[in-house]
């Protein structure tokens, strides 16, 4: 058996290959926990759903209208390499001179590898700058309304996102940890760029025992690790808003508030206690007003506030409140509370997000910014929020609001995708497919037959990380270590830098877009700009020749333990933050002068869209969709360690089993999941340590809607999911705000 290092999303591994089949994947000894989503490589790499060849719709073959309408149930065709790229190269040309280069929209979500040369996205957007430009999507599905509310409140989100509290400083000096929306160990398996060492559910661990007292607010008890001990509070799904207002009316009208921090550090606090006093709105927001929306009794909203004004205490929100209709409100209130407690700054005190979101956040690693492979310039500088795309499909020349702004969609023609799956991250999937239809031509680089390789109409088979050498380091990783080909590519399939280099070929501008450069030459040429980049901030990287024979390399240690805004809170005028007054603004005339109805000018508890608009007795189960333990979002759902945790070769959803037993449903029951948007099948899971009125079902099984029923047949919860933007200043995903029905499934007949 040969083994081989090479490196993922949810961590770096030393693969076992024998007669050229993968047979072993174990974690490298620098991970002191290993996480097992490493165990799909082992059939999912060489798994029967590789695409063998190039492949065309036969529908857009034949010409006409394409016959768009089969996009998505059409057969494919089988073609020579040449003939595909050269009908996609002179489609993108066809579009770019009738339309525009904005009629191309470059789709792509960067999870798809690990690697700083074969990263899909890069590629993508370095093949389409060269061509004229495109149309791109900005933000995250995962952070899209922090990224843009908190600039306005505190600082930007790639500042915030490396440099929080770090873990060991909690260790060393936190009391009380509050995590809105809990700290669950699955999501921390993952990092975008790779992880190396898991280390997050350790640290937390070792909180725990050095006395740290813990606190899961969440609508189900397992978002946080059961060895942590924490009190749990089970509030209605996205109503963390209410309860963190509950929570600081206490501490305002029980004179528990550090109004000199307010008063030397904020902005606005004067219209905040206004509306928490009601003077604003005519409804305070009191313990029992907080309650009667949250469901959190009145008597834990007043022991948790006292008891945190009595700690050093540390506030956080998980990603996912933010994924809710007017999701910039959590994270604004959380800094609002935060603030009135005083502790920003302070050794284990303050407040964090996405703790246990990532394997990164609170990492005490050297943050150092490798080189990665040039994109250049879009000529065409224009993008949408990415939570829009099906939006922006169906509506071509209308205009949205965002953070201020007025944006007009185009008039999409082509799309090439080419990296992650649409038919997982977005909403209502129902809605996109219907969408996805309406351009004249879908291209895509994908290794399997995903949902986005059957719906397209061009498909090139791309190779995957083990299949091709690279490098992986990330900034957020103290490692860089080298990705080394274990596998020969299967079948057909060419690295997406070849393929785009193909079509390069075809459209006159190939050597710009390889510039002559190998791939050994690329990874090279990466590490050398590196090592400028290492040798400006006082260290030396080795030579590239010693990094490939030892294959990995560790950053010198961080200097400090971080906490963050310590500097600002010493000294405010002399350490500003990047908001237009250099202080927390709790109120943003910015924002307020937007006039946004749906965002106002500070934290608010608003009523989600979804609650007004559905029947509560017809869809009475609030649907929480949360990341999968055993894959990364829907990468190799096929494999067989992502199908041994289904039931009937269905998704898992888990119930309350007082709610189970109300609609006469039994463990391992499959059901029929659904709303007026959509629907699916799932198999029925019970844990008593949830609330009644909630349901959850992980995201991630792949897009396969029944022909005939329309019904989702494998158990992804985005066909129910509202396709709504989080407000008109983010725009972004707020697939937490839904509600469903759930009923024992009669099959068709």
């Amino acid at each position: 058996m040969k083994r081989y290092r090479n490196a993922t999303q949810w961590g770096v591994y030393i693969v076992g290959v024998e007669d050229g089949r993968i047979v072993d994947v174990q974690g490298v000894k620098e991970d002191p926990d290993p996480s097992d989503i490493g165990q799909v490589l082992v059939d999912g790499i060489q798994h029967k759903t590789r695409i063998k060849r190039p492949a065309i719709r036969k529908g857009w073959l034949e010409g006409g209208d394409r016959q768009r309408h089969l996009r998505g149930i059409d057969e494919f065709c089988d073609v020579p390499w040449d003939e595909a790229l050269e009908l996609a190269a002179n489609e993108l040309k066809r579009i770019a001179d009738e339309h525009g280069n904005t009629a191309i929209f470059g789709g792509s979500y960067g999870w798809a590898s690990a690697g700083r040369f074969h990263h899909a996205q890069s590629q993508l957007h370095r093949f389409l700058n060269l061509m004229g430009g495109c149309t791109r999507a900005m933000n995250s599905y995962s952070t899209a309304a922090a990224q843009v509310i908190l600039p306005h409140v505190i600082a930007p989100w790639p500042q915030m996102e490396l440099q929080q509290t770090t873990l060991q400083n909690i260790i060393e000096h936190t009391q009380l940890f509050v995590a809105f929306g809990g700290l669950p160990k699955r999501n921390a398996q993952v990092a975008y760029g790779g992880v190396t060492e898991h280390r997050t559910a350790i640290d937390l661990s070792r909180a725990r025992a050095a006395g740290t007292e813990f606190v899961s607010i969440s609508p189900v008890a397992n978002d946080t690790e059961a060895d942590l001990k924490a009190s749990w509070l089970a509030p209605v799904p996205g109503t963390d808003v209410a309860l963190m207002l509950g929570l600081a009316y206490v501490l305002d009208t029980q004179n528990l508030t550090a109004t000199a921090f307010l008063r030397s550090h904020c902005v606005g606090y004067g219209r905040v206690k206004d509306y928490l006093l009601g003077k604003t709105d005519g409804i305070a927001k009191t313990p029992r007003w907080a309650s009667s929306i949250c469901g959190v009794p009145v008597d834990e909203i007043e022991s948790l506030a006292l008891k945190m004004a009595g700690r050093r205490t540390f506030l956080t929100a998980a990603w996912s409140l933010q994924r809710g209709d007017h999701g910039e409100q959590p994270y604004w209130m959380l800094v609002t509370l935060a603030a009135m407690l005083g502790q920003i700054g302070l050794p284990g005190g303050g407040f964090g997000f996405g703790y246990s979101a990532e394997a990164f956040v609170g990492t005490n690693y050297k943050r150092f910014n490798w080189a990665t492979l040039p994109k250049g310039r879009n000529p065409t500088g224009f993008a949408i929020p990415v939570a829009r795309i099906a939006d922006m499909l169906e509506n071509p020349g209308a205009e949205i609001q965002y953070d201020g702004r007025g944006i007009q969609y185009p008039a999409i023609k082509a799309i090439y995708w080419a990296g992650g799956n649409p038919f997982h991250h977005h909403q209502d999937l129902n809605r996109l497919a219907s969408a996805w239809r309406k351009p004249d031509t879908v291209i895509v680089n994908e290794p399997w037959w995903t949902p986005v390789a059957q719906w397209a109409d061009i498909v090139f088979p791309a190779t995957t990380s083990l299949e091709r050498t690279d490098i992986c380091a990330s900034s957020h990783d103290p490692y860089a270590h080298l990705m080394q080909k274990a596998i020969a590519p299967q079948h057909q399939a060419r690295a997406d830098h070849e393929i785009f280099a193909g079509l390069a070929q075809v459209l006159g501008f190939v050597d710009a877009f390889t510039e002559n450069k190998t791939e050994r030459e690329w990874i090279q040429d990466i590490w050398q700009r590196s090592q400028s980049i290492a040798q400006k901030q006082g260290f030396e990287l080795p030579s590239f020749a010693q990094w490939e024979v030892e294959g990995v390399y560790r950053l010198p240690s961080e200097p400090r333990v971080r906490d963050w805004l310590a500097d600002f809170r010493a000294d405010p005028a002399r350490f500003p933050l990047a908001t237009p007054s250099g202080k927390l603004e709790l109120y943003s005339e910015t924002v307020a002068g937007f006039g946004y109805d749906d965002c106002p000018g500070q934290a608010t508890w608003m009523t989600p869209l979804e609650w007004q608009e559905v029947d509560r007795t017809a869809y009475p189960l609030h649907l929480l969709t949360p990341q999968p333990r055993h894959r990364l979002h829907s990468q190799f759902d096929q494999s067989a360690h992502s199908q041994a945790s289904k039931i009937k070769g269905h998704e898992v959803i888990t119930m309350h089993p007082n709610a189970a037993a109300q609609r006469s449903l039994e463990p391992e029951d499959v059901v029929r999941v659904f709303n007026t948007r959509g629907a699916c099948l799932a198999g029925v899971a019970l844990d008593s340590q949830m609330r009644e009125d909630t349901v959850s079902l992980p995201t991630g099984a792949w897009f396969k809607p029944c022909p005939i029923t329309g019904i989702e047949l494998n158990g992804n919860p985005n066909v129910l999911t509202r396709d709504k933007g989080t407000s008109q200043l983010a725009q972004g995903p707020s697939a937490h705000t839904c509600l469903v029905q759930v009923e024992k499934y009669q099959p068709f007949l």
